[in-house]
């Protein structure tokens, strides 16, 4: 699964911002709630490197949605996330108004849960980077734009050498590689490396895998590739 996404909910009627908070979360979405702006601020200030987008009610005690909007719009670490109106003030002036303060959409109020999870899974799509690929095999997932491996939303820590290989192997997942070609592709242009560190390599790197240490495969006298019963379709 892509790892998780979180949302900066600011929303001050408990019981609504309970059940949308509820809805996203078991879409797998991690949420901050706020029942007032001087709570969003706080959140902002403690959360900031880890908020993805922002559903902002304009009507909330203290420091407004508005103005939460404009903190987000020069905050240096938020300032480009997607933000959401989420509010029961739906004239024509209110939401113009809204986006020119520098929100992405406006959600007139009542609305349905489905409705504000579909526009909030719209605007962080158009949110990756255009060279951001994922590459999924089995429990495995790949971000090739990151140059991240996660295993059920739990990231691995690898070397450099571990993820060049582990790339390698998603990348071209019908292939069997020898040793001497992983070699080359590890190696780069250091001529003191030996077969024996490919073994090396491939053992640490299923250590790191734990329980899906079998999507590689030993494909004997040949070499090493993606476990092809394993793999998705």
């Amino acid at each position: 699964m892509i790892p998780k996404h979180t949302i900066l909910l600011v929303e001050d009627e408990e019981e609504p911002a309970e059940m949308l908070a509820n809805y996203l979360e078991m879409g797998d979405y991690n949420v901050l709630l706020a029942n007032d702006g001087r709570e969003a601020l706080d959140l902002i200030e403690k959360h900031a490197s880890d908020i993805h987008l922002a559903v902002l009610d304009i009507m909330v005690p203290y420091v407004n949605g508005k103005e939460i909007c404009s903190v987000i719009r020069k905050h240096p670490v938020l300032s480009d996330i997607p933000v959401i109106f989420l509010t029961a003030k739906d004239k024509e002036k209110d939401e113009i108004e809204g986006l020119e303060l520098g929100a992405d959409d406006y959600i007139s109020k009542p609305a349905s849960l489905k409705l504000v999870k579909a526009h909030i899974e719209s605007l962080l799509r158009r949110q990756l980077p255009q060279n951001s690929k994922w590459i999924h095999h089995g429990d495995l997932l790949l971000d090739t734009n990151g140059k991240d491996l996660y295993h059920n939303d739990e990231r691995i820590e690898l070397t450099s050498t571990e993820y060049a290989l582990i790339e390698l192997f998603f990348q071209n997942p019908k292939r069997v590689y020898s040793r001497q070609e992983i070699l080359e592709h590890i190696g780069g242009d250091d001529k003191f490396v030996f077969d024996r560190t490919v073994d090396v390599h491939i053992k640490n790197l299923r250590l790191k895998l734990g329980d899906a240490s079998d999507m590689i495969k030993t494909y004997r006298g040949i070499g090493y590739g993606l476990n092809r019963d394993l793999q998705s379709v």
